[in-house]
C-alpha cells in the first residue's frame, strides 16, 4: 500500500479515525513495532499514513493480511527479498512461488544433511579412508546438437580425475557451459586427498561460477547476462571417493548391481511440484514448464544459493552417468538402464544413449559423460 502524508498548512492534522497506530497494528499483524519500522525502511510494508509532524506511522487494518503473510513468511525462514515478489503476486501464483521455496530449502536441508554425515563420519574413525591407487575409472564423454537446434550449447567432459557435462541456455549459453567446466579442469591436473576433498569442491564451484560470469558477459549484448547460464554436474575422483557438484537439472545417475539411482535432484520447478506432491514424475515427463531453472550459474550469479556438494564412496563395478536433460528428459529411465547395463565399454554406452535420444526426437542439444570404477 502505498504510503501516504497529511498536511494542513504547516500543522498535522490527526489520521482518520480508522487507521491504527503501530503499537495496535502490531498487535494485530503480530510483527513488533521494531519490525514494522524495519519494513517500511526497506519498502516491504509501508504504512498508510505518516504524520508530517510527527513522523507517526498509521497502518489500515485492510493491511493486516499481508503483514501476517510477512510475518509467516519470515518464520519460515524466507528472505525480506523474496518476500517482496510474493506478496505482490495473487493468491494462486503467491501459492506457487511459496511451494518453489520450499522445496528449495527441503533440497538443499538434505544436501547439507549428507555432507553433515559425510564429515561426522571422516571426523570421527582414524582410519585412512582413501585407498588412493587401489581403484581407477575409464571413462567416455560426447554431444550431440539434436535435431531441433541451430547450435550446440552443451559441453561435456570426461578424464582420469573429472566428469561434467553442463547444459547452456540464453545467447552466452554455449560460452557459460564450456567457461563452467573449463573452471574444473584445474582440479583434475593433480591427486586430490580425500581429506581434502570438500575443500577443494567448494572452491572449484565458486571458481565454476565466476568463470560463467565473466563469460557470458563478454559475449552478450547489454542487458543480456542474466538471461544467459548453464547447469553444471561434475566428479571429480580421489582415487576412492567421487566429489559431486551440482547445479542445474542436468543429472547424475550410478548404476551398482544392476539397479540405476539418480544421485542428483533437479533444480527445477517441476521438481519442487514433485517434492509437494502436486505433481508425478510421468506428468512432470510432458510437462509445458519443465525447463525452468530454481537454480543455475548466470550471468549475475547463481539464482538462488549456490550448487549442491557431496562426496561419494566408489565400488568397482560402478558405472555413472552425468547427462543433460537433453537425455533425460526424452529418454525413460529404463531404457536409461539397460543401455548402461548392457555397455560393454563406456564408450559404447556414450554412443547407444546419444542415440536413444536421437531416435527420441532429439529436440534439444544431449551431453552425457560415462565413467566405470574399475580396480587396479
Amino acid at each position: 500500500m502505498r504510503r501516504h502524508e497529511v498536511t494542513d498548512q504547516g500543522q498535522g492534522r490527526r489520521p482518520e479515525a480508522a487507521l491504527m497506530t503501530i503499537g495496535a497494528f502490531a498487535r494485530l499483524s503480530r510483527l513488533s513495532a521494531k519490525a514494522l519500522r524495519r519494513y517500511d525502511e526497506l519498502g516491504l510494508l509501508a504504512p498508510a499514513l505518516v504524520d508530517p509532524a510527527n513522523g507517526y506511522r498509521y497502518y489500515d487494518p485492510a493491511q493486516a493480511p499481508t503483514a501476517r503473510l510477512v510475518a509467516w513468511l519470515r518464520r519460515i525462514g524466507m528472505p525480506l527479498a523474496r518476500i517482496t515478489e510474493v506478496i505482490a503476486l495473487d493468491s494462486g501464483a503467491a501459492a506457487a512461488a511459496i511451494r518453489a521455496y520450499w522445496a528449495q530449502v527441503e533440497a538443499e536441508t538434505a544436501a547439507r544433511r549428507d555432507l553433515a554425515a559425510f564429515l561426522i563420519d571422516q571426523l570421527s574413525t582414524e582410519e585412512v579412508m582413501a585407498q588412493v591407487g587401489t581403484l581407477g575409472i575409464r571413462y567416455a564423454a560426447g554431444t550431440d546438437i539434436g535435431a531441433v537446434r541451430e547450435t550446440n550449447q552443451d559441453a561435456a567432459y570426461a578424464g582420469a580425475r573429472l566428469l561434467a557435462v553442463a547444459d547452456g541456455f540464453g545467447e552466452g549459453g554455449a560460452g557459460a557451459s564450456a567457461a563452467a567446466i573449463d573452471a574444473l579442469k584445474p582440479v583434475a591436473r593433480g591427486a586430490v586427498p580425500a581429506a581434502e576433498l570438500l575443500n577443494v569442491l567448494h572452491d572449484a564451484a565458486e571458481q565454476a561460477a565466476r568463470a560463467v560470469r565473466d563469460a557470458v558477459a563478454g559475449s552478450v549484448g547489454s542487458g543480456a547476462p542474466d538471461e544467459s547460464g548453464t547447469t553444471l554436474t561434475a566428479m571429480v575422483w580421489t582415487g576412492s571417493q567421487l566429489g559431486l557438484v551440482h547445479i542445474g537439472d542436468s543429472r547424475a545417475y550410478l548404476l551398482r548391481d544392476g539397479e540405476l539411482f539418480r544421485i542428483t535432484h533437479d533444480h527445477s520447478l517441476v521438481q519442487s511440484m514433485i517434492d509437494d506432491g502436486s505433481l508425478t514424475e510421468e506428468e512432470a515427463f510432458s510437462h509445458p514448464q519443465r525447463a525452468m531453472l530454481l537454480k543455475a550459474l548466470g550471468g549475475s550469479g547463481p539464482a538462488g544459493a549456490g550448487p549442491d556438494l557431496d562426496v561419494r564412496d566408489a565400488r568397482p563395478g560402478d558405472r555413472y552417468l552425468l547427462c543433460s536433460d537433453g537425455l533425460s528428459a526424452v529418454v525413460e529411465g529404463t531404457d536409461l538402464a539397460r543401455v548402461l547395463a548392457g555397455a560393454d565399454g563406456p564408450g559404447t554406452a556414450v554412443g547407444e544413449l546419444l542415440a536413444l535420444a536421437g531416435a527420441a526426437g532429439a529436440p534439444d542439444n544431449v551431453a552425457c559423460a560415462v565413467a566405470d570404477v574399475v580396480a587396479l
